[in-house]
């Protein structure tokens, strides 16, 4: 009936001059893919169908219906997960809940998969544990393994060509010189558990090979197994050993030789020309990576076949910047990471995709160093890059998992500048990066990485129940979430009734969006964002609507520095 401005229900049909009214409300059924059905179905508590009917007698007996489907929209509740606080009441298997770094938001916290380590990458601390090398040379090489570290000196003859460093286990780590190896102004250094390889100025030996298993039990000195003699004058600026290989640069080439046996003069398997002067060789399967002294090409890509004996460029990078002072790859060779020298109209960090290895490859990202000089580079477990040099904020931490807009997390300053970096994860899962700087009494720094959890390549994460109170219909969700490359990230959400009212000691059933396939069916990310509607079917304790909900999280990744990121979760439910 109508009263005044408004339409009032009541029982039975309205009559009003000759018409005669009626309004029907009935329940909504969906069937398992959301879809209104008239035949079985799960009851939407949110929606109801309205059917209203007008009927009349004269001049002859008719009517018209219209049906209406209705809604609730404004009343509907919201459950919203952001902070630390809110991802902590969670259970997480072989991933980590962390700080997110540049949020506004109090608080802000992230779900990573578990990055090792006993500290914080975002938060460094110099004071952990130091080691002052022998002599008075300019360090400027470092090269870390579990357990050894080795660092060279050169620029001057007044330090040791090399020294083997010793790491324990322990947290902080103590760190003692085992031997020392002398003879030699060294570039740079290479170290697996048997061998060191040191690039040289002197013309005859550009590389000598240090066995560190023989050691003078009374001097504490190495002895020179073998070396390459590359062709040229040119000093030797970096080297880089895979199986049987050994690669050095020497001015604007690079060459191989054989590494079969390591004693005596090792000869030469190949060489190619470089654009100009090369800085840093990095090795990933069967392509050398290499930086180079130009404003204009900072990166060839050298494809390497036949056992080291051919080499060919068949990609490279332009970047708008100077010359290129270090650079890293992914262990899957899909990432290059290139640092450069200091411009004030420029960027000195850069992440090129090197998925494919020919041609002109893109620049992903960026990021500037604010006045810093670029000497070094590492990429670390949880999707963070370090970037070391003089000037301004040596030691600057940069979150990555947003590959197109890196943004720095954190950072010190040293007194004194820093020559070079090297980073690891180790079996047990502790992280450290390794740091040479100009300190005299204290060149070699160890810095305790993180943000901890047991350093995992898999993972899941289930979130802490939700009480809606009352029997509820859930609706959709979405998530924020990040994906760089060479991971995955995928979802389940599950909801079931209250056991003696409450959510708690419930087994929860995790369910994908396939009806056909509910437990092995998943929500994946769509750009940044995982969301969809809360399925309405029925399997195994899930059902919805329900009175209690989680969410499952997997987390993958075949880039041990690369990890998907989790960032907030909604959830939108009717009681």
């Amino acid at each position: 009936v109508i009263s005044g401005s408004r339409w009032i229900l009541s029982a039975g049909d309205g009559v009003s001059q000759g018409y005669t009214t009626s309004v029907i409300i009935s329940d909504v059924y969906r069937d398992v893919n959301g879809t209104i059905t008239e035949l079985g179905g799960t009851l939407d508590p949110s929606t109801k169908k309205v059917v209203t009917t007008v009927s009349w007698t004269t001049p002859h007996a008719s009517s018209v219906s219209s049906t209406n489907l209705f809604t609730r929209f404004r009343s509907n509740l919201v459950n919203a997960s952001t902070t630390k606080i809110d991802f902590e009441a969670g259970v997480v298997t072989g991933t980590a809940v962390v700080e997110t770094t540049g949020s506004s938001i109090p608080n802000d916290g992230e779900i990573i998969l578990g990055a090792g380590g006993h500290g914080n990458w975002c938060s460094p601390d110099l004071t952990t544990t130091t080691l002052d090398l022998p002599k008075n040379g300019v360090a400027n090489g470092v090269w870390a393994i579990e357990g050894k570290v080795s660092a060279v000196t050169g620029e001057n003859a007044s330090g040791v060509s090399y020294a083997n460093i010793l790491v324990n286990g322990s947290v902080p780590s103590i760190a003692s010189i085992e031997g020392t190896f002398d003879g030699y102004k060294t570039n740079s250094v290479f170290m697996d558990h048997d061998y060191a390889y040191i690039s040289t100025d002197t013309n005859a030996k550009e590389v000598a090979i240090i066995n560190l298993n023989q050691l003078d039990p009374f001097t504490k000195k190495y002895s020179e197994s073998g070396y390459f003699d590359a062709p040229g004058n040119d000093a030797a600026t970096s080297i880089y050993v895979s199986e049987s290989v050994g690669y050095v640069i020497s001015g604007s080439k690079l060459y191989t030789f054989d590494l079969l046996s390591k004693s005596g003069a090792r000869p030469q398997l190949g060489s190619v020309n470089l654009i100009s002067v090369g800085k840093k060789v990095f090795v990933q399967g069967s392509y050398a990576y290499v930086a180079l002294l130009n404003d204009s090409t900072q990166l060839q890509i050298v494809q390497v076949t036949n056992g080291g004996r051919n080499l060919s460029v068949v990609g490279q990078a332009s970047l708008t910047a100077e010359d290129a002072t270090d650079l890293v790859v992914n262990s899957t060779g899909t990432r290059t990471y290139i640092a450069t020298s200091l411009a004030s109209s420029s960027r000195e960090f850069f992440i090129v995709d090197t998925s494919v290895k020919t041609g002109n490859r893109p620049v992903v990202g960026s990021y500037d160093t604010n006045g810093m000089n670029p000497k070094g580079v590492a990429i670390t477990t949880g999707n963070r890059a370090i970037i070391v040099g003089s000037g301004a904020e040596e030691y600057q931490v940069v979150n990555i998992a947003n590959e197109t807009a890196p943004v720095r997390c954190g950072g010190l300053q040293t007194t004194t500048g820093v020559n070079g970096i090297s980073a690891l994860v180790e079996a047990d899962g502790d992280a450290y990066s390794y740091i040479i700087t100009g300190d005299l009494y204290s060149e070699l720094k160890i810095i305790i990485g993180g943000p901890g959890g047991q350093f995992s390549t898999s993972g899941t994460y289930v979130s802490n129940a939700f009480d809606a109170n009352s029997s509820a219909a859930f609706n959709r969700f979405s998530a924020t979430v990040s994906q760089p490359d060479q991971t995955e990230i995928k979802m389940q959400v599950a909801a079931a009734d209250a056991v003696y009212g409450s959510c708690v000691g419930i087994t929860y059933t995790f369910v994908g969006p396939d009806p056909n396939n509910p437990t092995t069916s998943y929500f994946t990310p769509v750009g940044n964002s995982i969301s969809g509607s809360i399925p309405t079917f029925s399997t195994g304790s899930y059902i919805n609507p329900a009175r209690c909900f989680k969410y499952k999280i997997f987390m993958t990744t075949s880039d041990i520095t690369n990890s998907p990121v989790f960032e907030d979760f909604t959830l939108n439910y009717s009681p």
